[in-house]
């Protein structure tokens, strides 16, 4: 996943720090040959509980990027966010002029029944998938503008504190490439499992984990089955409900009121979008 990770954000992020739980499958070797890249160790906080490590870091990594970053990401290596039509640094350059301080994404959980090559973009490739409430997370925020983040488990939703300025309309997407090749995914979810500790277990944190090799067939066929072709284009009709987005009902946060709004809608409609 690293080569479509790098491929998809190289133009856009200036730096990554990404945090290692004792991979031995060669990422170590990539992820320090990357001049952007600097390795830490993830640190298990709650020895009971990935899970609970996990968020902690998550709340509390990016707030030594203030007064040193436009932008924060929290992200992981499968989770890609990307504009339709346009390119990331020209959108996040127009939020920060209008003042905007936080960008939830709407999100897509995709499947491919193969893993694609080692080239070119997922966003390209994989288009097949379903418009997803719980990976509808927010990932793009100003560090200087909020005080915390308060994330929920697995980052499915937050209760961010701060100055929280909402763009004039959700267009920021999240397209989750997690299950990527059957074989590869079931392998991948064994391994998860195997990490989860005690606390995880009693509070069926990361539950599918532990799936039988028979539920994770039957739950992947089903998932299969209920997936549509998205098409960027017509996004519209297929998005997260939004009266279900975390949000939607967030009341310390506010919409901007974009300027020159008018000419914005005029562009899209005449712009060919990707």
């Amino acid at each position: 996943m690293l080569g479509f990770f790098f491929r998809h954000y190289d133009s856009w992020v200036d730096r990554y720090v990404i945090y290692d739980d004792g991979s031995t499958d060669g990422s170590l070797d990539i992820l320090r040959a990357h001049p952007k890249v600097e390795v830490r160790s993830f640190a298990r906080v709650d020895p009971d509980s990935f899970v609970l490590s996990h968020t902690i870091m998550q709340d509390g990594v990016w707030k030594e990027s203030r007064g040193q970053a436009d932008w924060v990401i929290i992200t992981a290596i499968d989770e890609h966010l990307w504009i339709p039509g346009q390119s990331m640094e020209s959108y996040l350059s127009a939020q920060q002029e209008q003042g905007v301080t936080l960008m939830p994404a709407l999100g897509f959980d995709m499947i491919s029944q193969t893993m694609p090559p080692d080239e070119g973009l997922l966003i390209d490739q994989i288009r097949q998938g379903q418009p997803s409430v719980p990976y509808s997370k927010l990932s793009i925020f100003d560090p200087n503008a909020l005080k915390e983040t308060n994330f929920a488990k697995g980052r499915h939703a937050a209760q961010p504190a701060g100055k929280l300025v909402l763009p004039e309309c959700d267009e920021l997407l999240l397209w989750h490439f997690k299950r990527l090749g059957f074989e590869r995914t079931m392998a991948r979810e064994k391994f998860q499992g195997a990490r989860l500790g005690r606390v995880d277990i009693a509070n069926a944190w990361g539950f599918q984990y532990l799936w039988s090799a028979e539920k994770f067939a039957s739950e992947w066929e089903k998932f299969r089955r209920d997936s549509i072709c998205l098409n960027p284009r017509s996004l519209r009709s297929a998005r997260p409900k939004a009266k279900k987005l975390w949000w939607n009902s967030y009341r310390t946060a506010v919409r901007v009121k974009a300027r020159w709004s008018w000419l914005g809608k005029i562009l899209r409609a005449v712009l060919p979008t990707r």
